[in-house]
């Protein structure tokens, strides 16, 4: 039972903005400010970043394998100086981001069909066409050059002669790179902002063209690096002053009370503060889930859907690790997951079990949970700039799917609270299906149950609205925080 989440070396790290970032109207992408600051060297080295980034891209487009966790084997594996691993690390989210508006200018100067290319030479001229469209400081005759040298190198001269032919007509076509005029809003936002139409078009329904634009721009932007501090050893304050100390640039997030967002550091997770379990790698809107669970020292607490347990940690740190929380997932390797998070942190509170979440009562005593975490299997639609690829591997009837799956195990796992506990809820997408609809299902089936206010006393000074805060449901899009899509329902269930 999969979830979408960051992990704390999966996250994307670069930026892919391009044209993101803006609701403007114009037709023509524009370059990433965010890549400004790319060194790039016209090299021809056999571990080049531009070869780090297509043996991602052709494995991606082959095997549908997930990008992040490629990156990380491949950029291991090579030997790149740092730039050159912020370059194919560029090359790889952005060229998948933009995935479908680049395959539609290339059609043009493909004759035969980008279809008919082997997939390394499609993969290849995409990560060129991007560089061209959206690196404004990767000079055109470095990517044209470089491309030729791969295709030599992985080809033969009649690839690398149709290669660079088709690189030099896209480049004496340059400013004709400007989407059609009379576009409908979905197919405009669609090729604007590289989404899928179909999901596009289902935002529309849901949102309205206006916020929808809004997501899909701000899905394309680099997202925030995040961290949250681990109570049972620092304060935030505290943690900050080390962080600042040690020359890393870092400031508190408003949304998050536990939450640091840190500046060109790099990977967190190869600080030794990480390693002594001084933080964890989290998303800020994921921050809230246990927040919203306000667990107290002494509960006995439920995760029913717990790898890799960050969420588990967050809130074991909440109770000072004082009570217990069973940690469940379905697969073996994701309790493994689950406990080494504890360790790291230092976390005794946490027994981590390999258990189905629609079987749960087979195994705990009914009304034996203060409080019940189910931070749901969903579409991950909420998480798209971390991972872009997401974006056209999901199918619009997945959705229908898990969202009946997230139902059979609220209709389980409710029965394990007691009455007076608080049972959270919550996805990473933006699907009402899986979202308001779920809950609003969930409460006409169980009249026991009601929605609840968030603690205010953590969520006050959120910039989440009082509103969406008294109603004990909340909806945080991407746009709103420069944080991940995220939902959270609270829900009470009524003392006797």
């Amino acid at each position: 039972m999969s979830k979408h989440t960051n992990s704390s070396t999966g996250g994307r790290q670069a930026s892919s903005s391009g044209a993101a970032g803006t609701t403007s109207h114009t037709n023509k992408p524009s370059k990433s400010n965010k890549t400004n600051k790319l060194t790039v060297k016209d090299s021809t080295s056999k571990h080049s970043a531009r070869d780090a980034a297509l043996d991602v891209l052709v494995r991606v487009e082959e095997n549908q394998s997930y990008s992040n966790l490629l990156l990380n084997q491949t950029l291991q594996k090579y030997t790149l100086e740092r730039a050159d691993t912020a370059l194919a690390t560029e090359l790889v989210y952005g060229t998948i981001a933009r995935l479908n508006t680049l395959d539609f200018f290339l059609e043009r100067f493909v004759a035969k069909g980008l279809g008919k290319l082997e997939p390394w030479v499609k993969c290849l001229l995409r990560l060129s066409l991007y560089q061209f469209m959206y690196l404004e400081r990767v000079p055109d005759h470095a990517v044209v050059s470089e491309a030729v040298n791969i295709a030599k190198r992985r080809g033969h001269q009649g690839i690398s002669g149709m290669v660079n032919g088709v690189l030099r007509n896209v480049l004496r076509s340059k400013e004709q790179l400007v989407l059609p005029p009379q576009m409908g809003d979905k197919k405009r936002i669609a090729l604007l902002h590289s989404h899928p139409d179909w999901l596009v078009g289902r935002w529309i329904k849901q949102f309205g063209p206006e916020v929808t634009e809004q997501i899909c721009a701000a899905n394309n932007e680099a997202p925030h690096v995040s961290i949250r501090v681990n109570t049972m050893k620092y304060s935030r304050v505290e943690l900050l002053e080390q962080l600042r100390e040690s020359g890393i640039s870092a400031e508190a997030s408003m949304l998050a009370p536990a939450g640091i967002l840190v500046r060109g550091a790099g990977n967190m997770a190869m600080d030794s503060r990480f390693q002594e379990g001084a933080f964890s790698i989290q998303d800020e809107s994921s921050m809230l889930v246990a927040e919203a669970v306000d667990p107290q020292p002494g509960m006995k607490v439920l995760d029913c859907c717990a790898a890799p347990g960050g969420k588990t940690a967050h809130m074991a740190e909440k109770m000072h690790d004082k009570g217990s929380i069973q940690a469940c997932d379905l697969y073996e390797h994701k309790q493994q997951l689950i406990e080494a998070q504890a360790r790291r942190l230092g976390l005794a509170s946490i027994q981590a079990s390999v258990l189905d979440a629609t079987r749960l009562e087979a195994h705990f005593a009914e009304e034996s949970f203060d409080r019940i975490l189910l931070d749901a299997p969903c579409s991950g639609l909420g998480v798209i700039r971390r991972k872009p690829d997401l974006k056209w591997a999901k199918q619009e009837a997945e959705i229908k799917e898990i969202s009946e799956l997230q139902q059979q195990i609220l209709n389980q796992v409710h029965r394990l609270l007691k009455p007076g506990g608080i049972l959270v809820y919550s996805t990473c997408t933006l699907e009402a299906e899986e979202n308001e609809e779920q809950v609003k299902r969930f409460l006409a089936d169980h009249p026991e149950f009601q929605l609840t206010p968030f603690p205010q006393q953590t969520f006050a000074d959120s910039g989440i609205s009082e509103a969406a805060l008294q109603s004990g449901c909340v909806q945080i899009y991407p746009y709103e925080f420069h944080s991940d899509g995220f939902f959270i329902a609270r829900l009470k269930k009524q003392d006797r």
